[in-house]
């Protein structure tokens, strides 16, 4: 695909001017590095890092109805959340396979008023299954997914000083922010949240405040991080990626993600039925983190070779701050932590031990 018919983010003159290698990342010209991607790694895992993830998609959901129309829509069970609080959640088709996944908050200032944070490459589908819910259903919602939206993730041990730092009308907020929670400050939204296994924050902000808000952090010292990074981060941090860990042909329960779905309430919810009946599945797979002692990095669909049938590799890297290779992979029902399995790499048959993910967490090696 040609360049000019790539999407661009408010950010993207900053990104080339900043001697970023730009990529297409799923119809997106996006950064995939500012020259080291092992610097930036690093800089998140003991400093701080600052992503653009714009690409991303902001939808706002208002209405008497939302609250039941989330509760509809989405696996995990909105009602949970307090003003001012974040959860993490799938939204399913009805044969449980994933459409998405995405972090859902409820506003503090509306009670009927929501915001999901959406993946790039699934957003035009989301919005037309909200849509089709909706009218299915009749509720009476608003969905809106405004255009002039920026968001900028800003992660690490040193993140929300560094923030503050920047934007110093943020610091009171940052102070008293707890995790997976949310405030407005003027026309920041922002969220203690992240896809690193650090501390930070993702902040929502209009566009065109976008360029001041990225040079205000580079001059406090942020380190600017591409997608590169982003992938090593949140791979040591057993984060899934839409796409390559779960997608519409793979349920929750089989991509690590049980803990997301609310089966425990009498709730119905689109995919219930059919996750209710996998549970008791007699071919039912598993998630599971690989660690791998030596050379050779695993990629997407590489064979696995476990004692109870074969499986495949769904994210693998080499995690620098584990420093040896590591992977996700969905593998048969048995196979238990501890266990050495072997995988199918381009370089050869490796042996990997199963153990369970996260790798990293907070800067700490867990594995």
């Amino acid at each position: 695909m040609p360049s000019a018919m790539l999407k661009r983010t408010p950010l993207f003159e900053l990104h080339c001017n900043g001697g970023a290698k730009m990529v297409d990342f799923g119809g997106w010209e996006m950064p995939l590095h500012y020259g080291s991607q092992l610097q930036e790694h690093i800089a998140v895992r003991a400093g701080c890092g600052m992503f653009d993830v714009s690409h991303m998609r902001v939808v706002d959901i208002s209405g008497d109805d939302s609250l039941a129309f989330l509760r509809m829509l989405l696996a995990n069970d909105a009602a949970r959340l307090a003003p001012g609080k974040a959860l993490y959640t799938c939204m399913l088709r009805p044969d449980g396979g994933v459409l998405d996944d995405l972090i859902l908050y409820r506003l503090g200032e509306d009670a009927n008023g929501f915001r999901a944070v959406v993946n790039a490459a699934t957003a035009d589908k989301d919005l037309a299954w909200m849509e089709q819910v909706r009218e299915a259903q009749g509720f009476q919602v608003a969905v809106r997914a405004p255009a002039d939206m920026a968001l900028i993730a800003v992660q690490g041990p040193k993140a929300r000083a560094q923030l503050a730092r920047a934007v110093p009308e943020l610091g009171a907020t940052l102070d008293s922010i707890g995790v997976f929670s949310a405030s407005t400050v003027g026309d920041f939204f922002v969220a203690r949240t992240g896809y690193t296994g650090e501390d930070g924050c993702e902040i929502a902000l209009p566009a065109r405040r976008a360029a001041a808000f990225w040079n205000a952090l580079h001059a406090a010292g942020v380190t600017a991080c591409g997608l590169g990074a982003r992938d090593t981060l949140r791979l040591e941090a057993g984060l899934n990626l839409y796409g390559s860990d779960m997608d519409e042909s793979v349920s929750p329960l089989e991509s690590g993600l049980g803990w997301t779905v609310d089966l425990r309430t009498g709730r119905e919810f689109i995919g219930r039925v059919a996750l209710e009946r996998q549970q008791h599945a007699a071919n039912l797979r598993q998630l599971v983190g690989l660690k791998f002692a030596g050379r050779g990095v695993p990629r997407s669909h590489q064979v696995v070779r476990t004692s109870q049938g074969e499986g495949s590799i769904t994210s693998g890297t080499y995690g620098p701050t584990v420093a040896c290779s590591i992977a996700l992979a969905r593998v048969p029902a048995g196979i238990a932590p501890g266990d050495e399995l072997e995988v199918e790499l381009r370089t050869g048959v490796a042996k990997a031990q199963v153990c369970r993910p996260p790798f990293v967490r907070h800067g700490k090696v867990l594995v």
